[in-house]
């Protein structure tokens, strides 16, 4: 039977990511610790929900609020961030929640939640770290994370986005490696990387924190692997995407100002709660 909500298959996608990084790469995760990052991001959501009053009534019963996305942030977590105590992952959770009910515009959240929560982590403790390279650089992974992705993306609409931050970064890779007389063995192995993949196919592409416009995601992409781009090769930064969309994130507000339009909605219409049928702008 499909699923009705593409955030479904998220979850499952990202669980399915998360125990194949356990059981094939050797992944030194602690249990606990995701264990941490789930059960913190559900109930922050869940009590941020109720402070601010995101409930709605429905055939006069109380419904309770969707806790999809806060699953997926916490999957996101998960798979990127690691850390040596439980409370820098519990830090992170709750910012990464946060972050989309407080940074808003129009009721629009511009930071993506697992983004805001690692570089939170990162700045603000001692024993938080990303690993880039946790994937290798196997073919079969880009394949999986190609054919899992790309059905979300279909679905949304933004693989525009993909497109245009994976097209205008590798480009630049491609001049750089010229420039320098290097083979293309090097490009390649700077490009297949498995972490590159997931943030181009499932963070980069977050349908409710990048512009509502395609030229403005055109745009907006390619100004993040710009960034990438410099902080990567001159200033020897390995998780140069997780911050360059970091600081550009704010930059979405401004984009859609320039080119309206209509925000994306998971579902046909947007309340405290939210119904099964999911309603997509191609815009």
């Amino acid at each position: 039977m499909l699923l009705k909500d593409i955030r479904d298959y998220q979850i499952l996608f990202l669980g399915l990511f998360l125990v194949l990084g356990i059981g094939t790469r050797d992944w030194t995760l602690r249990p606990e610790l995701i264990g941490v990052a789930i059960a913190t991001c559900l109930a922050t959501q869940w009590i941020l929900s109720l402070v601010i009053g995101y409930w709605s009534l429905a055939n006069d019963k109380k419904q309770m609020p969707n806790l999809r996305s806060a699953l997926i942030t916490s999957l996101g977590l998960s798979l990127l961030l690691r850390a040596d105590h439980w409370t820098t992952m519990a830090i992170a959770a709750v910012l990464a929640i946060a972050s989309k009910f407080i940074f808003q515009v129009g009721d629009k959240h511009f930071f993506n939640p697992a983004n805001f929560g690692i570089i939170s982590a990162l700045i603000l403790t001692p024993d938080a770290w990303i690993s880039p390279g946790q994937w290798g650089e196997e073919w079969w992974y880009g394949l999986l994370f190609f054919g899992t992705g790309g059905m979300i993306l279909q679905r949304v609409g933004r693989w525009d986005t993909t497109a245009a931050f994976l097209g205008s970064y590798s480009l630049l890779e491609a001049i750089r490696n010229l420039w320098l007389g290097w083979t293309w063995d090097v490009y390649w192995h700077r490009l297949m990387s498995g972490s590159l993949l997931l943030f181009a196919l499932f963070m980069i592409t977050d349908p409710r924190s990048i512009p509502n416009s395609r030229i403005g995601r055109v745009v907006w992409a390619i100004c993040i692997a710009g960034l990438s781009f410099i902080l990567r090769n001159y200033f020897f930064i390995s998780t140069a995407v997780f911050w360059a969309l970091f600081a550009l994130a704010p930059l979405s507000i401004l984009l859609d100002v320039l080119w309206l339009a209509p925000r994306f909605a998971w579902q046909e219409k947007e309340t405290g709660v939210e119904t099964l049928q999911c309603n997509v702008s191609t815009h």
